[in-house]
């Protein structure tokens, strides 16, 4: 106490008027807040009219002319104080989340970027090394291989050590094997097998960047809005694959396609760079993060993860037994299967089966890619809406099901049109649908999970990535035997299946809480 004699004159009731006063200082929001980003000097000039008013309570009762018409105005204009200071925190409301989400975006372009290049170059790269379509074809496998065999590894990194540096790391690991690639020698001996390696490692680094990604949804985003934030992150896929083709050619045309490699690699480095830069491991780490941003994620996480440790990782015995895990990873291995349809040989079907010219294959083969970005965020929203008013299993479950069985009408039709434009705009309508699905899988395993969503994720999308591994030899083999109309179908059949699974999917069975505790809460 500064002035005790002052303090001791008073009479008990004002003692509890000073008392009053300070404790309603410790209690304002703008002194108990974790907003970061106010100064004291700020925090003082808020409190100044608290002082003059709580002044006058006390003035007035040390000289005993407190009248009622007083203290009903005192108690008013407080109200109408910590009215405008609330709206004045609102006002100031951060959005961190989704600056972080949009360079999520920009990560999953620029990681397909750097997949998709290779077959935009494939041509000029076999000429150089003289090597032949099989060969060419196991360097492309080569990357798909390493991304499938890591994506549980790259998971697990992401959750124990969290997604900032795992990703940044992971981004400049496949930044060195982008720039790699374009320098291997011209004479080389045995090229093949060293362009085999450099794509087989440049995959394990890009493993890593969807399992961190999710990692970063578990502990940054809530629940409502995991369908619209991946979503955008997987609309990056449509834009960098997208992009690709025209960027590629455009630098091979004027610089040769070993310029292409290195521009990709600097691309990755900036991208890489600004992520470690910006982003933190979770919303309580970040300088940026403002009281109320805090406050409406910690409130919208899944219960389990807001009652135990968020970085808590769940045993894999856990895991392993969940009918959802194995659910959800069933049907990515569908999605996975036919996504890499297009992704692998549309292109070439519209060229050699559908005879469009090389013009016009380019810019069908771009609507796909197209419908996977407008899809990625409209499916993402309907994800998220529906899941507010109806809950997750209607809004996950439900959406992921009628997109899937919505993409197999679309393929099985598409590939029985005559006419060759119109059988690509119906495709690519196929593919649009598919990715409506999108955000459900990374969504469910966000939700599901909470600390070890990393891990989780990279095991489902190991079977997305052995779908698509199969999609690259078997798609090509039944074609040949019994038609592309055959493959198509086979495709169609997969997407029914895929959709058939999420009928058993229950995304409030969280993984966080073991299930003899799961049942005792539901009793």
């Amino acid at each position: 106490m500064i002035f005790p004699q002052r303090h001791q004159l008073l009479s008990q009731s004002q003692r509890r008027s000073v008392n009053c006063f300070v404790r309603s200082l410790i209690a304002h929001p703008r002194l108990s807040s974790d907003n970061y980003e106010l100064s004291f000097c700020d925090c003082l000039h808020s409190c100044v009219p608290i002082v003059r008013v709580w002044g006058e309570v006390v003035l007035a009762k040390m000289v005993q002319t407190v009248p009622q018409e007083i203290e009903r105005r005192t108690l008013s204009r407080l109200s109408a104080l910590g009215a405008r200071e609330s709206a004045m925190i609102g006002a100031g409301a951060s959005r961190v989340r989704w600056f972080l989400v949009f360079w999520l975006f920009v990560l999953s372009a620029v990681s397909y970027l750097d997949r998709v290049n290779i077959s935009i170059a494939g041509g000029t790269i076999a000429e150089a090394y003289h090597l032949s379509d099989v060969q060419l074809g196991k360097v492309f496998s080569a990357m798909l291989v390493g991304y499938a065999l890591f994506q549980t590894i790259g998971g697990g990194l992401a959750d124990r050590f969290g997604p900032r540096r795992v990703l940044a790391g992971g981004v400049a690991w496949w930044g060195i094997f982008t720039a790699l690639t374009a320098m291997v020698p011209a004479n080389i001996a045995g090229a093949i097998y060293v362009f085999v390696a450099v794509r087989f490692l440049l995959g394990a680094g890009e493993a890593v960047i969807y399992p961190s990604a999710n990692q970063f949804i578990a502990r940054w985003i809530p629940t409502t809005e995991r369908g619209i934030a991946n979503g955008w992150i997987f609309a990056g896929v449509g834009a960098g694959a997208g992009l690709t083709p025209l960027l590629i050619t455009q630098i091979m045309i004027h610089y040769g396609w070993r310029s292409s490699f290195w521009v990709c690699s600097m691309i990755g480095f900036a991208a890489g760079a600004v992520w470690f830069l910006k982003a933190r491991d979770t919303p309580a780490e970040h300088p940026g993060v403002s009281a109320s941003e805090l406050a409406t994620i910690r409130s919208g996480l899944t219960q389990a993860a807001s009652k135990n440790d968020p970085k808590a990782l769940v045993p894999w015995s856990r895991v392993l037994q969940s009918k959802e895990v194995w659910a959800v990873t069933l049907s990515y291995f569908c999605y996975g299967y036919v996504a890499w349809i297009f992704f692998s040989w549309f292109y070439r079907y519209l060229a050699k089966v559908r005879g469009l010219d090389l013009k016009a294959s380019a810019f069908y083969t771009m609507l796909p890619f197209l419908a996977m970005l407008v899809c990625c965020l409209l499916g993402g929203a309907i994800n998220d809406k529906l899941t507010k008013l109806l809950g997750p299993r209607a809004g996950r479950c439900g959406v992921a099901a009628f997109a899937l069985v919505g993409a197999g009408i679309f393929i099985a039709f598409g590939s029985q049109v005559q006419s060759a434009r119109l059988a690509s705009v119906v495709l690519a309508g196929g593919a649009g649908a598919l990715y409506l699905s999108q955000s459900s899988f990374w969504s469910v395993t966000a939700d599901i999970a909470g600390g070890s969503s990393g891990s989780v994720s990279g095991f489902m999308n190991m079977g997305n990535q052995i779908g698509a591994a199969l999609t690259a030899s078997l798609t090509p083999w039944i074609a040949v035997r019994f038609g592309w109309t055959t493959s198509f179908l086979v495709a169609a059949g997969l997407c029914i299946v895929g959709a058939a699974s999420w009928l058993v999917v229950d995304p409030s069975r969280s993984l966080t809480v073991p299930a003899g505790a799961r049942a005792s809460s539901e009793c």
